[in-house]
């Protein structure tokens, strides 16, 4: 028998390594590396070699094949009943597909997916495995939630081969696994929960997927750095990587997408959780805009698309007098250089030093902004906040502030405008290559603005 390989793998970007050491040669973290056994691999049967060489392929081998002859068909999607969750996932379930969902503890993933298999009902069939609870802890859960407990089948087991006994036996259409990093398998001696355990569940859960055409669902506990536990080979895997995001305290959660195979990727879903699970929220540019009462000094309105879905989002920012040698800049749900960045360029162009000040940017309601068009909004509001004058009421901005001052334009600018004027906005400030030829959209004025200069001008 061939002695098994033991190599070492890094927790945080999956690379492989032939000898322990403290710190990862690829990504330059320490402590990451974990013990795995290789499995040897297995000689086919019908490969044979001769003296010069290669004698032939196996028997009922892949061949080589154009894909002019492949037929070139749509997926095979299967509404969740979820519309939020079928955005995020591309327009459906797709067969055959393995989707990871990670999240803080808590957040509402296993309710997310038990309302998900309780939709589908008697349509799909399917399994819901539990390695965290007993089968009676997911029966009240059920019952709170008001699902119905006819369609609804759970396993509680956490080793792999048992699971795929069971799974090969019932032959479900979906398969949830909560979570992945309880799951085990009989070859390996690590404890549950290990790098090489994590690493070879995934890899047979995906396998039987793909052979069977079981729709699987992976939970994945999330560190406190914020990634998904276990190595980020786990990441690559899989079709589609979801998130769970939400502050503590809020009632609000937003599923991102972070990779999708068959769909968009930074897709947004935004639910609500309430005493009975989530509840979709259908218009959440409403949550995410405060209901002031008059006039706000640093606030300011941005239209943001996030997938194919425009977001109003209100940025606020806070400028005070800094008795600090150097000056903080703070930025939640922002990227902190590119704020520096920007109050550079708003001095140097716009005439307005911000040196000797404290700067506090926020995106309200706990939203990431990852695109360049909160460039023009985050620097309306500081100059909003630094001169403590308010912005005119019911104006809305968008743009990118390019480091010699001028205003870019970003992309789907017809469709932000429309969804501004929906919600009742009067008045837009944007790029000019973004602006209509009439001026307005419906009862809403828009300027076109080309410099920075311009923009502050549009807001007296």
């Amino acid at each position: 028998m061939a002695k098994a390989k033991t190599a070492y793998v890094c927790a945080d970007c999956g690379a492989e390594h032939s000898k322990w050491q403290g710190q990862c040669i690829e990504c330059g973290v320490w402590n990451t590396l974990s013990e795995f056994v290789v499995q040897p691999a297995v000689k086919s049967a019908g490969a044979a070699r001769s003296s010069s060489g290669y004698a032939g392929a196996a028997a009922g081998a892949p061949k080589i094949t154009p894909l002019t002859s492949v037929a070139l068909t749509a997926e095979m999607r299967t509404l969740t009943g979820i519309s939020e969750l079928d955005r995020v996932l591309g327009g459906g379930l797709v067969d055959g597909s393995v989707v990871l969902i990670g999240g803080d503890p808590g957040i509402g993933k296993s309710t997310l997916l038990l309302q998900m298999l309780g939709k589908l009902g008697e349509q799909l069939p399917s399994v819901y495995v539990t390695g965290e609870e007993s089968l009676g802890q997911v029966a009240a859960r059920a019952q709170r939630l008001d699902l119905p407990l006819g369609p609804l089948h759970a396993l509680a087991e956490t080793c792999i081969e048992r699971i795929l006994e069971q799974a090969v036996a019932s032959r479900p259409r979906v398969l949830v696994i909560d979570s992945i990093q309880t799951i085990w398998t009989e070859l390996l001696t690590a404890a549950p929960g290990s790098v090489s355990q994590v690493r070879e569940s995934a890899a047979k859960l995906t396998r039987f997927a793909k052979e069977t055409g079981t729709s699987v669902f992976l939970v994945g506990h999330v560190t406190k750095e914020g990634g998904i536990a276990g190595p980020r080979v786990l990441e690559h895997m899989v079709d589609a990587v979801l998130y769970f995001e939400g502050e503590s305290g809020s009632r609000f959660r937003v599923l991102r997408a972070f990779k999708n195979r068959f769909g968009a990727v930074n897709e947004l879903g935004v639910f609500a959780m309430s005493e009975k699970g989530l509840r979709e929220v259908p218009n959440p540019s409403a949550i995410f805009l405060s209901a002031h009462s008059g006039p706000t000094s640093g606030s300011a309105v941005m239209v943001t698309r996030e997938g194919t879905r425009p977001l109003l989002v209100e940025v606020q920012a806070l400028v005070d007098q800094s008795s600090l040698g150097n000056p903080r800049r703070v930025a939640l749900g922002l990227e902190q250089n590119r704020l520096a960045m920007l109050l550079a360029v708003l001095h140097r162009h716009g005439g307005v030093a911000a040196y000797d000040q404290d700067v506090f940017v926020n995106v309200v309601g706990g939203i990431r902004v990852q695109e360049t068009a909160a460039d023009l909004p985050v620097l309306l509001a500081v100059l909003s906040s630094l001169r403590d004058r308010p912005l005119p009421e019911k104006a809305v901005a968008f743009g990118e502030v390019g480091l010699s001052g001028e205003i870019r334009p970003v992309p789907n600018g017809e469709e932000r405008l429309k969804e501004a004027a929906h919600h009742g906005f009067q008045r837009a400030i944007v790029p000019k290559a973004n602006a209509p030829k009439k001026g307005r959209v419906g009862d809403m004025e828009v300027v076109g603005v080309e410099r920075l200069s311009q923009a502050i001008d549009a807001t007296r």
